[in-house]
């Protein structure tokens, strides 16, 4: 028998998290605005996912916007509530239109299985991988738990239960598979390097989080997002990087992990607050009951 596409209504108060949950406490850490270019980077090197977003976005007259429509997805997924539910379907709805010619001539469908799970791997990722270098490390409990959460959440946009693997360990070996085997460097993760040198990310990070960072916001986005590669995928993607780099990378990371006695709880969780902050935009967007029809997350 086939998986089911979406969780039954009786399967949703397991999928949802709450207060209570790892997910909650560590997906919405002011920190982590220093490494969202990670997963950006993570997915657009995919073929598909990169001849997605160059066929169907903006990008050339809004670069961030992907950016900042991920920023909103994450966090209604989180701590929408019912609310991610219709949101996860529209999510999916959306992607049936998005199919073309990939870089290499092979045609590609946006709801292509492993596609679509790994844009939500890349996230799975970025979450373990920000918080160890520039956040509050988690245990290896914690891992296994936020793996699990976050895992089941994918359900809610249609990522089926055996597309990503059963546990964090397992995981580790899906990633870095992904990573060596099918990672390029397409015409997007060119434009996304080169929007770096441009407008600033349009990301509302915390005046005291800047004061811990000191660096405008196109390089720290850079040096957070590049710096969390391994030197042979940076290479592979044709990003620059330097001595300079890789110590500013070391030096950042330990000032926020430094800063974590510091931090109150409302930077600590940032999500309810973005929520309300960002909930008609989101409603506007393609994540809402209005939303246009181009890639969300």
């Amino acid at each position: 028998m086939a998986a089911r596409l979406f969780p039954s209504d009786h399967e949703l108060p397991e999928l949802l998290v709450g207060p209570e949950s790892v997910t909650w406490r560590v997906a919405s850490d002011a920190r982590l605005y220093a490494v969202m270019l990670y997963p950006l980077l993570l997915q657009v090197a995919h073929p598909t996912v990169g001849a997605g977003v160059s066929d169907y976005s903006d990008f050339e007259k809004r670069p961030w916007n992907r950016l900042l429509r991920t920023i909103d997805y994450v966090t209604l997924l989180v701590y929408g509530g019912q609310d991610a539910v219709a949101a996860g379907r529209r999510l999916r709805a959306l992607h049936k239109q998005f199919r073309g010619v990939r870089e290499d001539g092979a045609r590609y469908h946006a709801l292509e299985p492993d596609a679509y799970a790994w844009v939500h791997a890349t996230l799975l990722e970025t979450y373990v991988a920000g918080h160890a270098h520039f956040g509050t490390p988690m245990t290896s409990d914690e891992i296994e738990r936020f793996y699990a959460e976050y895992r089941d959440l994918g359900r809610l946009i249609g990522v089926r239960e055996n597309d990503l693997p059963p546990d964090w360990a397992s995981f580790r070996v899906y990633f870095e598979r992904m990573v060596d085997e099918e990672l390029v460097r397409t015409e997007s993760v060119d434009r996304v390097l080169g929007a770096l040198g441009h407008a600033p990310p349009p990301v509302p990070i915390p005046r005291a989080l800047w004061r811990v960072m000191r660096l405008p916001a196109q390089k720290a986005l850079r040096i957070g997002g590049l710096g969390m590669m391994s030197p042979e995928l940076r290479e592979r993607l044709g990003a620059r990087w330097t001595s300079a780099d890789e110590q500013l990378f070391r030096v950042l990371g330990a000032a926020m992990r430094g800063a974590t006695p510091l931090m109150p709880q409302r930077l600590r969780v940032m999500g309810p607050a973005q929520l309300r902050m960002r909930r008609r935009a989101i409603e506007r967007g393609p994540l809402g009951t209005s939303g246009q029809l181009e890639a969300a997350a």
